[in-house]
């Protein structure tokens, strides 16, 4: 290991905002010295309690996770934000800024906030954000809260990476059932009612209760449901009670062992499939050859099955020339 990659750990272990900084850009941008680094931090993470608060867009993400944070300071915790947005078209960054957002908290050195561009990766969550979760939990962060891009019924992934999953609904906008669908009904540990201060409030919890006794009990915790006001921190204290609540009992369970587990079975396959892409496309000809077949497959010459064997036969290659 480079003197120089130790260096950095040591920093980011210390809590150095310019290390930790450096070491979510080497990610996001596949910096080789990125693997390099995570692997030396790795043995200090696993601290870290992570919250996934996630929902359609408009329901107040951004001003809950702001109002989670400053609670969380107040304790004396400190903070890692990850906000990750949509992706400009045109510099391929965050195009929503969510920090704007959060400029209350820019004096803090004990709240680092990050907003990360998803790059055209689907499920609410940038390819990177796992990684950079680890950064913030290497560096000292108990609580880390990430806000995922607006999501629909199928773009769950923050449940793989979070130890506890906020789910963020509001009354009137439009069809409340239909935001409850499958996806979001079943990975949600808490729901958050926020903007409760609208008409149909109510309505939409006695929908969400009824849907609720459908729903088997996972080691003994029914999804809580919360009222929330971020605009005004109104429900904040309440949230925070039930977040503790669930904390404790998962705990007591066998549970965040297991979500821990699938989480790593999850992130072990995708690190494996990148990492098998990257040999089969290797090379000066990777590239070409891979433009080939997809050019056969588009013209029907070859079948799509046949051509990822192929693939799968250069990686393989790659490996035993490597």
């Amino acid at each position: 290991m480079p003197a120089s990659i130790e260096i950095w750990a040591e920093q980011i272990r210390a809590g150095d905002v310019r290390a930790v900084s450096r070491a979510i850009t080497a990610i996001e941008n596949h910096d080789p010295q990125a693997e390099d680094l995570l692997e030396r931090i790795f043995p200090n993470t696993g601290k870290s309690f992570v919250i996934g608060v996630t929902g359609a867009p408009g329901t107040g993400k951004s001003t809950l996770v702001d109002r989670l944070a400053a609670y969380y300071r107040a304790q004396g915790n400190r903070v890692g934000i990850i906000a990750v947005d949509p992706t400009s078209p045109y510099t391929g960054g965050a195009i929503l800024g969510d920090r704007i957002r959060m400029q209350g908290h820019a004096s803090d050195p004990e709240i680092f906030i990050r907003s990360m561009a998803t790059r055209g990766f689907l499920g609410g969550l940038a390819r990177a954000t796992g990684d950079v979760a680890l950064i913030l939990d290497a560096a000292g962060k108990e609580y880390v809260l990430v806000e995922t891009v607006g999501v629909g019924q199928d773009e769950v992934d923050i449940v793989r990476l979070a130890d506890c999953t906020l789910v963020l609904l509001v009354p009137g906008m439009g069809d409340d059932v239909q935001n409850m669908k499958a996806g979001l009904m079943e990975i949600a540990d808490i729901f958050v009612l926020n903007k409760s201060d609208r008409h149909g409030v109510e309505r939409l919890e006695a929908e969400l209760e009824a849907m609720l006794q459908l729903v088997p009990e996972r080691n003994g915790w029914k999804p809580a449901i919360v009222r929330t006001v971020a605009t005004e921190n109104k429900g904040v204290d309440e949230l925070a009670s039930a977040i503790a609540k669930y904390r404790e009992r998962m705990d007591s369970s066998a549970e965040r062992q297991e979500r821990k587990i699938e989480h790593w079975k999850w992130r072990l396959l995708a690190l494996a499939g990148e990492a098998v892409l990257k040999r089969a496309v290797s090379g000066a000809d990777g590239e070409a050859a891979l433009n080939k077949l997809a050019g056969e497959v588009a013209n029907r010459g070859m079948d799509p099955y046949a051509a990822v064997r192929e693939l799968l036969a250069r990686a393989d290659a790659a490996r035993k020339n490597a």
